[in-house]
C-alpha cells in the first residue's frame, strides 16, 4: 500500500509528516487530559489520536528497519542491522 493510501485509510492528510503527527497527537493527548470537553468530542478526539498512534507506530517500525549499526569487529567497521534490545532476548 503507498504512503499516501495509508494516510487515506486512516483519516490523515497525505501531507502529514511524521513530526506533525507528533504534534498533533501531543495536542489531543492535552485535550483529552483537561477534561472539560463534552463526551461526543472527546469521543471523536480518543479516535483521532488512535489513528495518530497507530500512523506514527507504523512509520517508527519502517524506519526501524531501515536503521543499520556500525560495529567494530576484529578491528574493522562492519554495518549490521538495527536490533531493539528487547527482540534480542
Amino acid at each position: 500500500m503507498k504512503k499516501a493510501d495509508e494516510k487515506k485509510e486512516a483519516g490523515l492528510p497525505e501531507n502529514l509528516s511524521f513530526e506533525e503527527a507528533m504534534d498533533r497527537l501531543e495536542e489531543v493527548v492535552e485535550h483529552l487530559e483537561n477534561g472539560e470537553l463534552p463526551l461526543e468530542e472527546s469521543i471523536r478526539l480518543f479516535e483521532e489520536g488512535m489513528k495518530l498512534s497507530r500512523y506514527c507506530g507504523q512509520k517508527l517500525e519502517k524506519m526501524e528497519q531501515h536503521v543499520e549499526m556500525l560495529v567494530r569487529e576484529n578491528g574493522e567497521w562492519v554495518k549490521k542491522p538495527f536490533q531493539p534490545e528487547e527482540e534480542m532476548e
